[in-house]
């Protein structure tokens, strides 16, 4: 509301009153106190974030191999649950986001309840798509729809939660500082997974099964023949589908924790973005956030550089078992990759600090790529790989950390264009974690289904030789291509740091004349 000659009256009038402006100072000081996260709550705002890394690690990593190796279904079954369960998503995160967007304010906020009755539901169907039902003919059916199940629930906790950013502050410091926070705890999650998943599953791994002609080809190679060794134990199938259900029954607890710490710790400020307009329909929503320029530009690195991560993780469990003999140490070597990720974290939020997110992203998405090129270069080797694996894990940090700190930047550019039209936080979210998860669905989806072509064996000692070139052109060149395919888009995205302050600085203007039409409003209202 601009100021009329009767405001400007009363105005000048209060100054009169008014030795000097010692409230306004002390309400500029409330608001930027108010404004400003304590580490605890950026702690506990982080931790919200563990449990969609956490369940993705796990799944990520090892849903493919389980589903193929001891549930034992064949890799086309295996590929349909892979990709449809992803697939799904093209519905649920839109949906969601749509629905977040026009959610009514509580007294815990208006993304906090989501996340709170998700739970307890997700939960459960995490936990039942790890357990081998009793049956055989509905293995595939029992599968879809509890992965379905979990991924719809899930959104209904990450949509919102990754909306949150924009709701705990309105100072963009403020949100880059807790961004780094949650970064930090969201690659800590992959290594929690990692682990959990990993160690118990690991200590519990069912002997492959030699073929007909495993048995003479490898006498002179007895490695081969894992659990094989008369002087050790054999580990039955039905102890490493029990190894599964533990971990993913404490991978449960933990999701709840999680969930619990984050509704307890963060508190939403309403007026932390500006007032929403009046509300639109789906469709028109959909349209006006993906018209925005450089938000499509974003969503197309992100999805391609996704792409490329999520197929080297969904495969190198296999690789590394399959195509390297590492099958008793895959597990290990994850954790290094992951292990060297969480203390890369700190460097990388120097570095796009010190240099810009842009530079950032192409110095750390780039860094990975030698690597993926050594890992299927060198010969089969334990200790070459682990030191392969950890310096790998500095390119899988910033692959993490970066793309998710560019996006409350085109939020923020959507709004200084966009004056008139705001409260659609989540619906750029949403959009932003379905790509994740269709980049994750279309590469297990293929990959699998690339696997069933080549032949692959389930739970075989030894694979096709057309199943190892598969898992090389999986974990190495189709990744770097989609890298590079990427960081050309990302080259017209037009956010630079310098458009980014000035966002900023636009932005807090438009809210400070918001909250002094308001205050003039009820001053008026007062004096009537």
């Amino acid at each position: 509301m601009a100021k009329g000659e009767g405001s400007e009256q009363y105005s000048n009038a209060s100054l009169l009153n008014k030795p000097d402006n010692s409230d306004g100072i002390k309400l500029s000081s409330k608001k930027e106190n108010r404004n400003r996260l304590s580490v605890c709550n950026k702690i506990c705002y982080a931790v919200g974030g563990a449990p969609y890394q956490i369940t993705g690690c796990a799944l990520g990593f090892f849903l493919q191999i389980y589903l193929l190796d001891v549930a034992q279904l064949d890799p086309f079954q295996a590929s349909i649950i892979l990709f449809a369960g992803r697939a799904w998503d093209a519905v649920t995160d839109p949906t969601v986001g749509f629905l977040v967007s026009r959610s009514p304010w509580t007294r815990f906020g208006r993304m906090l309840p989501w996340i709170l009755f998700s739970t307890p539901l997700a939960v459960i169907s995490y936990f039942l798509i790890w357990y081998v039902p009793p049956f055989e003919n509905g293995k595939v059916i029992w599968y879809l729809v509890f992965y379905c199940i979990f991924q719809s629930l899930q959104t209904c906790f990450h949509v919102p939660y990754s909306a949150l950013t924009m709701f705990i502050s309105s100072e963009q410091k403020e949100r880059d500082s807790a961004t780094a926070y949650r970064m930090t705890v969201e690659v800590l999650g992959t290594v929690v997974g990692t682990a959990i998943q990993g160690q118990i599953v690991g200590m519990a791994n069912a002997p492959c099964l030699p073929g007909p002609g495993d048995i003479l080809a490898n006498l002179s190679n007895y490695s081969l023949l894992a659990g094989h060794n008369s002087s050790e134990p054999v580990i039955s199938l039905d102890q490493t589908k029990t190894a599964y259900m533990i971990s993913s029954g404490i991978i449960s607890i933990i999701y709840v924790l999680c969930a619990i710490v984050l509704f307890c710790g963060v508190k939403e400020q309403k007026d932390s973005c500006r007032p929403r307009s009046e509300p639109m329909g789906f469709f028109q929503g959909i349209r006006l956030v993906m018209g925005h320029g450089p938000y499509v530009k974003l969503i197309m690195v992100f999805l391609f550089t996704s792409l490329a991560f999520m197929l080297l993780e969904g495969n190198f469990a296999l690789f590394c078992s399959s195509t390297l003999g590492f099958r008793n140490d895959f597990q290990n070597i994850l954790l290094v990759i992951m292990l060297s990720a969480t203390l890369a974290i700190p460097f990388w939020q120097w570095f796009l600090t010190r240099f810009g997110k842009k530079t950032a992203v192409y110095v750390g998405t780039l860094a990975v790529v030698p690597f993926m090129i050594l890992v299927v270069c060198v010969k089969s080797n334990l200790i070459v790989t682990y030191i392969v694996s950890f310096a790998a894990g500095v390119g899988v940090a910033a692959a993490f950390l970066l793309p998710w700190s560019m996006l409350p930047d085109v939020v923020d550019d959507f709004q200084v264009q966009n004056p008139d039209s705001t409260g659609h936080e989540a619906l750029f979210y949403s959009f932003y974690v379905f790509f994740t998860k269709f980049a994750s669905g279309v590469s297990l989806g293929v990959s699998t289904l690339s696997l069933d072509f080549a032949g692959y064996i389930s739970r075989g000692c030894t694979q096709p030789e057309a199943v190892h070139v598969t898992l090389k052109v999986l974990v190495s060149a189709a990744p770097i291509v989609l890298i590079l395919i990427g960081l050309t888009i990302l080259y017209f995205y037009p956010i630079t740091e310098e458009k980014r302050q000035g966002n900023r600085k636009l932005l807090q203007e438009l809210r400070d004349n918001e909250a002094d039409s308001e205050t003039e409003s009820t001053e008026l209202a007062n004096m009537i």
